[in-house]
């Protein structure tokens, strides 16, 4: 028996929920921060600004640095990113979780913290663009948590927020679930603490890929 679709759009988080990726960002945050002779934040500093945009994320990770040179961190930081992002992959599991619930209708989306060029390339390396409806990224609207990335992509489906889910790995994720009104589902795999996250009131935490996509075929 078919379970009745709960959600008609279905956003992930990019880093951390469907890639692999927590451990190059929080590298090239570091690298970058070397470079240019800046306080190198710890790993845990460092993962937790993941989900923002690059410049928020900076400013939170390397707090006190003269405001001029942001800029130039952040230029190191796309060097090392943009270099070594071929090593990135899926999580286990994370494309047949994706065509899955294509084969149920839903329509896919993605909001992150990358930049489009970054979420572009991602989506290219990883031959995946033509199961997403529609993403947000960061540089062309606003950073998380503010819910303008959510609000953008339920205008534009025609959705609602309690027949819209956000699915991250942060509690950014689950924040700008929160502002805009929509449930919201948390997996503990990526870079924030899961135990960070009973705050947020998600509907569950998944630790796995495969757990979530159970999850998503029998209540979403």
């Amino acid at each position: 028996m078919t379970t009745p679709r709960r959600f008609d759009l279905i956003v992930f988080d990019w880093d951390g929920t469907l890639f692999d990726s927590t451990a190059l960002i929080v590298r090239c945050i570091q690298n970058a921060c070397r470079d240019i002779g800046a306080g190198v934040p710890s790993d845990a500093d460092a993962a937790y600004v993941i989900g923002l945009g690059l410049q928020d994320a900076l400013r939170h990770a390397v707090p006190g640095l003269d405001a001029a040179r942001y800029p130039e961190l952040g230029l190191r930081y796309r060097h090392h990113y943009f270099a070594s992002q071929h090593e990135l992959s899926m999580f286990p599991g994370t494309l047949e979780m994706l065509q899955a619930l294509k084969a149920r209708h839903h329509w896919l989306a993605v909001a992150t913290g990358k930049g489009r060029r970054g979420l572009d390339e991602a989506l290219a390396h990883a031959q995946l663009k033509s199961l997403f409806d529609g993403t947000r990224t960061a540089d062309e609207t606003a950073s998380k948590p503010d819910p303008r990335m959510l609000n953008e992509l339920m205008r534009e489906f025609g959705t609602e927020p309690e027949r819209t889910l956000m699915i991250g790995d942060t509690t950014h994720d689950l924040q700008l679930a929160r502002n805009a009104g929509t449930p919201r589902v948390a997996v503990s795999y990526g870079a924030h603490d899961h135990e960070a996250f009973g705050g947020f009131e998600p509907l569950a935490i998944a630790h796995s890929t495969r757990e979530l996509h159970d999850w998503l075929l029998q209540h979403a």
